[in-house]
């Protein structure tokens, strides 16, 4: 690995940390990287001494003989149980296939944005399916909490577009 290849994966490692992030997984050509936190209490391994393993890993590279990166698998210590954050929200979710998008054309103002509250039947963006524009209503009124897709994405039946919290 080349030493700022170390940098950036000390950087993410306390950026998960920071974010209570169960597991990750990276996949960049022939670099492969899978993080998974949460050991049981009482462990001895903990971020402290990866981010302290990392520092003293040379910056030769790290290969297979078949010269494919190493896969190094990362188990850090436990983090505190979090809380749901989505729990007890509201998820509007894609009735059809297509193309979401959050605004009634390029350049408008989106129809809802975090914070906003709607109303059960208000127009909260558009999937475009077989060039139709399919207006999605929201199907509970409440304050809406947050956007799950971003502008232009594919999206799925079924997948979820917001969270409200219901009022």
């Amino acid at each position: 690995m080349k030493p700022q290849d170390i940098q950036d994966l000390k950087e993410l490692i306390e950026f998960l940390k920071q974010y209570q992030v169960s597991e990750f997984d990276l996949d960049r050509g022939d670099m492969k990287i899978r993080l998974k936190f949460g050991q049981p209490e009482g462990s001895a391994s903990n971020v402290s001494d990866l981010a302290r393993l990392l520092a003293s890993v040379p910056s030769a590279p790290a290969a297979h003989a078949h010269g494919h990166a190493a896969t190094p698998a990362v188990v850090p210590a436990a983090a505190a149980p979090a809380a749901d954050p989505d729990e007890g929200l509201h998820i509007v979710k894609s009735p059809i296939v297509g193309t979401y998008y959050g605004s009634p054309s390029p350049g408008a103002p989106p129809f809802v944005s975090v914070g906003d509250r709607v109303e059960k039947g208000q127009v909260i963006c558009i999937v475009e399916a077989m060039k139709l524009m399919n207006e999605i209503e929201a199907d509970a009124a409440g304050e809406i909490v947050r956007c799950l897709v971003t502008n232009g994405q594919p999206i799925e039946f079924g997948q979820p577009l917001f969270s409200i919290r219901q009022s």
